[in-house]
Order: structure tokens, then C-alpha cells, then sequence
């Protein structure tokens, strides 16, 4: 197993890439075009104790959603919370000139901010890096401005209100940052109308297996994984199209094929359960009455 590396301040970071020392030492404007990875960086994994939101450009490969790639190619946003796993199998410097910015930020520096708790409401910072966030030139512009006003406020005389006034421009940030997810959701809806097919698709063949007794119910994971997306990115796509989250898809399809099962088979209420990959009957009848507000023999009496 590879030794994961983990960069516990912000100055790990700069040192790292061969920059001197942060003016603060809980965040950080980077230049992207000043940063020089050493040679050996090469199949490096890390992990980081701190927040990055990142915007850079000319990055020496493509980005894909699903099989199709992304239409935008200069601005390229993502979002990364702390303790999560980060590697590369190339330098991404070698050969290439990538600029942009990366916004690093501890989370000591929230610290008696109610940016502090919304944080880890902003789902993005779950997303996967093929679910990077794309800009025009007029958002990345004002995303740009909106990065270094945060660098021109630390960079000021600190005093009592320079970390208000930092905290509001990353949240004016985050929240710009949410409607241009939005925007993004809605603009590729082919693609991810194609997401919901592969949804459906992946559902239907899961429980027309003939039991799912050892196999149990599908999770949002597996969903996901299978679609090869992150949990998070996944249900907002699916809400933006069907005001659904990813579970309540998955609950869903089970009362559609419990409906079937109890109109058209002899089988018990245990069986169906059992069948649909429950583990407790009582399980399956307290979803089926929360979803239809009628039990499962009610719906088969009413029914017949």
C-alpha cells in the first residue's frame, strides 16, 4: 500500500510545492503558475487537514462526465474538505503550464463564524473531481474577483473585522458556487437524462433477480458507484430532474414492484419482503405504508 502523505497545515502545502512561506497561517491565495512539484511527485498520495477550493486552467488532461466531456474549457472549479484522499499518477507540471488559483483554508479559521456549521451543508465539497464545476468566461471572472478579495483582506492590517469580512467573501463564493452547479445540472440535461436512464436500468435488473434475501437492499453507495458518480452529485442530478433524492428512487422502484407482487402473486407479506431483499417484514411494511399511507394487506384487500 502506498504511504499517504498528510499535509496537516497550510504551510505543508507550500512547501510542498515549492512556495514560500503563507503570509497567514490558516489561509492562503495560491498562484497556481508559481507552484513546482518535484520531480518525484510522481504516484504521491495525500491527504489535507484543511478546506481547497480550487479554479485552474490548462490543466494537461480532459475531464469527462460519464463518456461524454465537458464543454467548457477554461475554468474548472472543485471543492475538497478535509481528510479526503487526494493522489496523482503524473506530475501535472512536467511538460505543461497550468494556472489558476487554489484557496486553502483551515478550519481553525472559521472558528465563532456561522460559516463554521454551513460548511458541511455544501454538498459539492463530497463531489469527485469528474464532477468539477465548469464556468464561462463572466462566472470564472467573477469567481476570480471573488478569490482575491479574500487575498487582499489578509493581506491588509489584520484586525477585528478582517475575519468577517474574509468568511462573507468565501460564502458569497460557496453560494455563487451553488447556483452555477444548479445552472450546470440544467444545461446538461441530456447527459443527465442519460443518468436517469442507466438508473432506472440499474434498478429494474437489481430487483428482477429472483432473490435478494442474501443480497439485501441497494444502497446509495452501490448506486453511485455503479454509476460511477459520488453519492452527493448523484441526488442533486437526480433532484434537479425528478425532485427525488437517489433513495427515494431506490424506495421507489421497491414499491413498484411490491405493488406488483401483492396485486398479482399469492405470496405473504414476509415472502415479499423477503423477495424485495428485507431483512424484517416489519421493515418493509412500515416503508410501504409511509410511501402509499396504506399497509401492505390493505393495499391487497383494497386492491382485490
Amino acid at each position: 500500500m502506498k504511504e499517504i502523505i498528510r499535509l496537516k497545515k497550510v504551510a505543508d502545502y507550500h512547501k510542498m510545492a515549492n512556495l514560500s512561506a503563507p503570509e497567514h497561517p490558516l489561509i492562503s491565495l495560491v498562484d497556481y503558475s508559481k507552484v513546482t512539484y518535484v520531480e518525484n511527485i510522481h504516484q504521491m498520495t495525500w491527504t489535507q487537514d484543511y478546506y481547497v477550493i480550487g479554479l485552474k486552467r490548462n490543466i494537461p488532461y480532459k475531464f469527462f462526465y460519464g463518456q461524454q466531456e465537458y464543454d467548457f474549457d477554461e475554468g474548472l472549479m472543485t471543492f475538497l474538505a478535509p481528510n479526503q484522499v487526494l493522489s496523482i499518477s503524473d506530475n501535472p507540471n512536467l511538460g505543461h503550464n497550468p494556472s489558476g488559483w487554489l484557496l486553502l483554508i483551515h478550519p481553525d479559521f472559521l472558528w465563532n463564524s456561522t460559516l463554521a456549521q454551513k460548511m458541511p451543508q455544501y454538498d459539492f465539497f463530497e463531489y469527485s473531481i469528474r464532477e468539477a464545476l465548469f464556468l464561462s468566461e463572466k462566472e470564472e471572472s467573477m469567481m476570480v474577483e471573488l478569490l482575491k478579495n479574500v487575498q487582499r483582506e489578509y493581506r491588509s492590517n489584520i484586525d477585528k473585522f478582517s475575519q468577517k469580512i474574509i468568511v462573507s467573501q468565501i460564502e458569497l463564493l460557496l453560494n455563487y458556487a451553488e447556483r452555477f452547479y444548479e445552472r450546470q445540472f440544467i444545461t446538461r440535461k441530456i447527459v443527465n437524462h442519460k443518468t436517469l436512464d442507466n438508473l432506472e436500468k440499474l434498478l429494474k435488473d437489481y430487483f428482477n433477480e429472483e432473490s435478494l434475501v442474501n443480497k439485501g437492499l441497494p444502497t446509495v453507495q452501490w448506486v453511485s458507484e455503479n454509476l460511477n458518480l459520488s453519492p452527493n452529485y448523484l441526488s442533486n442530478v437526480l433532484k434537479t430532474l425528478t425532485g427525488l433524492s437517489t433513495q427515494q428512487h431506490i424506495h421507489q422502484k421497491i414499491i413498484e414492484k411490491a405493488k406488483i407482487d401483492l396485486s398479482t402473486t399469492s405470496l405473504s407479506i414476509s415472502e415479499i419482503a423477503y423477495k424485495l431483499g428485507f431483512e424484517q417484514p416489519a421493515s418493509f411494511s412500515k416503508l410501504f405504508k409511509n410511501k402509499t399511507e396504506v399497509s401492505p394487506l390493505e393495499f391487497r384487500k383494497a386492491f382485490n
